[in-house]
């Protein structure tokens, strides 16, 4: 592979993140690149703290506003994912077309406000309208670290990368259960420390204080991160210009092979990963009687050091498994066989006696649906040339949320209030859905291998891989 560092224009510093925020070069893999991508991750930690709060909120929500588990799921769902989706697409083309970290700075401003909005809300249809604009804010979050992060590192180092952003959401739902579990536990100590919440239910309470913090984070990236250079990852001699949108469309269709059977398998992955966390907190409290401050704390430890290990495991795993016996579609592979491991774990959710065994199964069934959070878009983008980067990474989330928040947490109400009509019966309903999502999405990514390969021959072929 050929030497893959740009460099800097002589003279340039290299060492201070600052002094790269400065400069309007690039080194990959350099200790900028690193810096910006813990921002970046620490940014796509904030909005996923401020989306899943929600999830250790149900009953006290649903109790306040007298709705049902359904009428919550939409406020889970529908109302995020529904302007997410009408976002997501316009977010993809400005990564592709313009500055990207003003658009993330926009953002972020954006949904940290409308997540302290949250809490004054005080009906069903306000609570609605502002998840709706949370939404639509953090639609940018994926486009754009994506394509940035392609344009941080080399080939050789973003496996390594994209895995560590991703640590990012996972962390950042296991954060929202802790924090949610603290809010409710110094609840009057927070009263008296800021005396302008005393009007407040407690619910409430969380979302501002979740929320308003988002606006420091937007500062230091405004402040800190620039622009990287684009690289030029199709054709060596090819002109870094924008793609039209017809052209990145004939692209993806051309490719349908591979690019369809891995979005679907995204959306179905996706109601694993969302749609679990979304109801097992409130199994907990159901079925095994958990104090709401104890299992936010407890669940919340879980997924933080179960989704940590997993993810960044899962390059090892691929490379120590399959890559050694010259698998080109070791990632994919790896992805695949977590899915099978994570939907035993999930079918196993109901059939636990106390909170310890369900913490532990869920436990295992976080670290393996964690495996290939990291993997999965590292694909994509090894198999995307730059301009369209952003576009690509726009699907990849517009197929998870979609699907994954369109379907995941209600369908999973839908079964509990519909099927078994009985509100302790949500275990057994995790135990249905998330089971059969993940065998789905297991099918399509081994249906997807023989696509994926061709697909990265052809890159290879044309020098874009060594280019990246």
């Amino acid at each position: 592979m050929k030497d893959s560092t740009h460099t800097l224009p002589a003279g340039s510093p290299v060492d201070s993140p600052l002094s790269h925020a400065s400069s309007g070069g690039t080194v990959l893999d350099s200790a900028y690149s690193w810096y910006a991508l813990f921002i970046m991750a620490v940014a796509c930690a904030l909005s996923y703290i401020d989306r899943q709060l929600l999830n250790l909120l149900v009953d006290p929500v649903r109790h306040s506003l007298q709705i049902t588990d359904t009428q919550v799921s939409l406020v889970q769902g529908a109302a995020f994912v529904s302007a997410y989706l009408i976002a997501v697409p316009i977010y993809g083309r400005l990564a592709d077309t313009t500055n990207r970290r003003n658009v993330l700075v926009a953002g972020i401003c954006a949904w940290s406000v409308f997540t302290a909005l949250c809490g004054r809300a005080e009906s069903y249809g306000e609570l609605f309208a502002f998840r709706f604009f949370v939404g639509a804010s953090e639609a940018c979050i994926i486009p754009v670290c994506y394509s940035l992060i392609a344009d941080y590192f080399s080939a050789q180092r973003m496996p390594r990368a994209v895995s560590l952003f991703h640590v990012a959401p996972l962390v950042g739902s296991g954060v929202s259960l802790v924090v949610g579990g603290l809010v409710f536990a110094l609840a009057n100590n927070v009263r008296t420390l800021l005396p302008i919440l005393n009007t407040l239910a407690v619910w409430q309470m969380a979302f501002v204080l979740i929320g308003l913090p988002g606006l420091l984070v937007a500062a230091v990236v405004f402040l800190t991160v620039r622009e990287p250079t684009r690289s030029q990852t199709t054709h060596p001699k090819a002109a870094d210009r924008p793609y039209t949108v017809r052209e990145t469309a004939t692209f993806i269709w051309t490719r349908r092979g591979f690019y369809v059977r891995f979005y679907l398998s995204i959306g179905m992955f996706a109601i694993v990963i969302l749609g679990l966390p979304a109801w097992l907190p409130t199994f907990l409290i159901r079925v095994h009687g958990a104090a709401r401050a104890t299992i936010g704390f407890q669940f919340g430890v879980v997924v933080i050091i179960c989704a940590t290990v997993g993810i960044l495991i899962g390059p090892w795993i691929s490379s120590a498994i399959f890559e050694k016996r010259g698998r080109s579609d070791a990632l994919l592979r790896t992805a695949a066989w977590s899915m099978i491991a994570a939907a035993i774990c999930c079918a196993a959710v109901p059939f636990t006696p106390d909170v310890t065994s369900t913490l532990a199964v869920t436990a295992a069934a976080v670290f393996f649906f964690s495996l290939p959070t990291g993997i999965m878009p590292t694909t994509i983008q090894l198999a995307t040339p730059s301009r369209m980067r952003g576009t690509v990474g726009a699907f990849y989330t517009f197929s998870s949320q979609s699907i994954g928040f369109g379907l995941g947490p209600t369908s999973i109400a839908l079964m509990t209030d519909k099927v078994f009509q009985d509100p302790k019966m949500v275990g057994s309903s995790i135990a249905i859905v998330c089971p059969i999502a993940s065998v789905i999405a297991c099918w399509l990514l081994f249906s997807s291998l023989k696509h994926y390969r061709r697909l990265l021959e052809e890159r290879k072929a044309n020098g874009a891989l060594n280019a990246a």
